[in-house]
C-alpha cells in the first residue's frame, strides 16, 4: 500500500501530477529514487513528442541585475496563449533570463554555433596543447574533448542549469514541456553589460546572480 505522505512526497519532488505518482510508485514497489527516475523517462518521452508542435505564444521577460550592470531579455515560446499565463512556465521563463545574466551564453544550441567559429576555436585550442608540450599524436583528441567542453559552455541549453548544477537546461527544459503539456521553445536572448569591451576587472557575475535569486 502506497500511502498518500509517500506520494505527495514524490510530487513535491517532481512536479508530477498526483496520480502519475502513485502509478509510478506502485510500478516500482514503493522505491522512490526509481519512481523519479520513472517520472523522468516517461517525462522526457512525451516531450520528445510535443518538439515538432508549433510554439508561437509565449513570453518576453526581462531581468536587470546589480543595480543596471547587466541586462538580459529572452523571448521563450510555448504554443497556447493560456498556458503561458501558467505560473509553472512564467517561473521557467524568468529562470532562463537569470541563466543567461549569470553564465553569459552565445548561442541557444550547438547548431547555431557558425562552424567558422569552432574552427577558429580549434586552431587556438591546438596551438594551445602544443604550447602545454601535449604530445603532437595526441593533441587532436585533446582538442576535441575542449571544444565540447566550450561548446557545452556557450550553448544556453547545454548549460548546468544555475540553480540545481547536477541538471542542464535542456532537461529542465523538457521536465517543463512533460509538466505543463506543451512544447517549450526557447527563442532567443540577449544580453547586454555595462561597459562590455572595456578592460575592467573581472567579477563572478554567476555567484552574484545566485545570491539576488536566493533574495527573491
Amino acid at each position: 500500500m502506497i500511502s498518500a505522505s509517500v506520494v505527495k512526497e514524490l510530487r513535491d519532488r517532481t512536479g508530477a501530477g498526483m496520480m502519475d505518482c502513485k502509478r509510478a510508485l506502485v510500478d516500482t514497489d514503493g522505491d522512490m529514487d526509481k519512481a523519479i527516475e520513472l517520472l523522468r523517462e516517461k517525462g522526457l518521452a512525451a516531450a520528445a513528442k510535443k518538439a515538432g508542435r508549433i510554439a508561437a505564444e509565449g513570453l518576453v521577460e526581462s531581468y536587470i541585475h546589480g543595480g543596471g550592470r547587466i541586462g538580459v531579455l529572452v523571448e521563450v515560446n510555448i504554443e497556447t496563449d493560456f498556458a503561458a499565463k501558467n505560473e509553472e512556465f512564467k517561473a521557467f521563463v524568468k529562470d532562463i533570463a537569470m541563466q543567461v545574466a549569470a553564465s553569459s551564453p552565445e548561442y541557444i544550441n550547438r547548431d547555431e554555433v557558425p562552424q567558422s567559429q569552432i574552427e577558429k576555436e580549434k586552431e587556438i585550442l591546438k596551438a594551445q596543447a602544443l604550447s602545454e608540450g601535449k604530445p603532437e599524436k595526441i593533441v587532436d583528441k585533446i582538442v576535441e574533448g575542449r571544444i565540447e567542453k566550450y561548446l557545452k559552455e556557450k550553448c544556453l541549453l547545454e548549460q548546468p542549469f544555475i540553480r540545481d548544477p547536477d541538471k542542464t537546461v535542456e532537461q529542465l527544459l523538457k521536465e517543463k514541456v512533460a509538466l505543463i503539456g506543451e512544447n517549450i521553445v526557447i527563442r532567443r536572448f540577449a544580453r547586454f553589460e555595462r561597459g562590455e569591451g572595456i578592460e575592467k576587472k573581472q567579477e563572478d557575475f554567476a555567484d552574484e546572480v545566485m545570491k539576488q535569486m536566493n533574495k527573491e
